[in-house]
């Protein structure tokens, strides 16, 4: 029953809400079709805006993977994260995690079809990836989008979320799994 009324809420909230919007911008009167096209204009100009930042993240991004670095990094920290019970196989989630999402769904999607859905690598990344943000993209993107150049508290505060939620994902999943 309660499921039923779950998919009930989630199959009529989005019109809901889009229905309750248009009701009170006629209710207050305002010019909505103008309103959409000048907001629809400003997401424009900001993903113009955005362009150059989202090209710079890519490079970098494709640049790390492709020269080799995450093994490295991998083969050089898995004795000491196997004392951990963080299996090697993680290590590029919590490296790639920081800098691109659909990177490490890449990532994760790699592990998952080495190692079977049922690894503790695979439920351990797939913790990671829901519990960590793409502190890179969101810096370079969003804050490339509003003209702000000055990161250094925005990333030292990211990249220490991201360390947390890591650091969380390895408990709850010793703790679960």
């Amino acid at each position: 029953m309660f499921q039923q009324i779950m998919q009930t809420i989630s199959l009529w909230a989005l019109p809901a809400i889009l229905l309750l919007i248009l009701t009170m911008g006629l209710i207050k009167r305002i010019p909505l079709y103008e309103t959409f096209t000048d907001g629809a204009k400003d997401g424009f100009k900001v993903a113009i805006n955005i362009i150059p930042y989202l090209v710079a993240i890519i490079v970098a991004i494709s640049m790390f993977r492709a020269s080799g670095i995450i093994d490295l990094i991998g083969q050089v920290f898995s004795p000491v994260l196997a004392k951990l019970n963080i299996p090697a196989d993680t290590i590029p989630i919590m490296i790639v995690r920081s800098l691109s999402g659909s990177a490490a769904l890449g990532v994760f999607s790699d592990i998952a079809n080495n190692l079977g859905p049922d690894d503790y690598a695979t439920k351990l990344s797939a913790v990671m990836v829901g519990s960590s943000e793409t502190t890179f993209y969101v810096l370079a993107v969003y804050f490339g989008a509003v003209g702000i150049s000055k990161l250094r508290y925005a990333l030292l505060v990211g990249l220490l979320a991201d360390f947390i939620g890591i650091v969380a994902a390895v408990l709850v999943c010793n703790f679960v799994f």
